[in-house]
């Protein structure tokens, strides 16, 4: 296995048809940069084309997070609106990808974090993992419709209201019970060698022909209504996400009105 550090805090790893990607901020629970974004961004580009990689694995480093979240520093200079749009597009790209894309999870997978394993076609995690959006009690922001959809896919309408309106986090049983995850385990290593051994022996006419066929229809049943921008232009240039900004910074509950 070869090593590639795209960035301290992107370390990608690449053997026999499979490329894995470790979120290494451990000490901020992997949440994600826009450094990482970027990152993740470039390597989706490569390999798009690329027919040697059958299989794509993203995971977190700590043992205690997938990705919780994005770090919120990123946004206070940034246009949130058109940041969020470049981050939609990345997960797109990764959605589209025609490898089989895993999302090994062992911890926390929240906001960002849970947006990027939702885009993933198969999810594997620990038993003390868990999974939500819980962003009306932290920051006062909201989702891009079609990561909504895709949320509501891969967990069920009834679980996403639970995660985003009750700001409940799911844990992996229950995720588990409702299809979102493929197994929960102790020894997530184990499993993800079984799972992608598995795939290497697959027919990639098959995978990718799968694949295209469900992004297809995702791409119909998910796609966002024309006014979504204007709707997040509002809730990002509003005093909720103003003040869930200023706390979270400042290390306090948000006063929201």
């Amino acid at each position: 296995m070869t090593e590639q550090r795209v960035s301290d805090e992107l370390l990608v790893r690449r053997s026999d048809g499979v490329v894995e990607v470790t979120f290494n901020r451990p000490e901020r629970r992997n949440a994600f940069t826009r450094a990482m974004y970027a990152g993740l961004r470039e390597l989706c580009d490569e390999l798009r084309t690329d027919a040697g990689v059958r299989v794509l694995v993203l995971r977190g480093a700590g043992g205690k997070a997938f990705a919780a979240g994005n770090e919120i520093s990123d946004f206070v200079d940034a246009d949130a609106v058109a940041y969020e749009g470049w981050i939609r597009e990345l997960l797109e790209a990764l959605f589209a990808l025609p490898q089989v894309t895993v999302a090994a999870v062992d911890g926390v997978c929240v906001g960002g974090g849970l947006a990027v394993a939702s885009h993933c076609d198969l999810r594997v995690a620990t038993p003390g993992s868990r999974f939500g959006y819980p962003i009306a009690r932290t920051l006062g922001n909201a989702l891009s419709a079609s990561i909504v959809y895709r949320t509501a896919a891969v967990f069920g309408e009834s679980l996403t209201r639970e995660m985003l309106l009750a700001s409940r986090l799911v844990d992996a049983d229950r995720a588990y019970a409702v299809g979102a995850l493929l197994g929960v385990v102790e020894d997530l290593d184990g499993e993800l060698a079984g799972l992608v051994d598995g795939i290497r022996a697959a027919s990639g006419v098959t995978l990718r022909t799968t694949k295209a066929q469900l992004h297809a229809r995702a791409q119909v049943a998910e796609a966002s209504p024309r006014d979504d921008e204007a709707v997040l232009r509002d809730v990002y240039t509003g005093p909720d996400f103003a003040e869930g900004v200023r706390a979270f910074l400042a290390k306090e509950r948000p006063a929201f009105r």
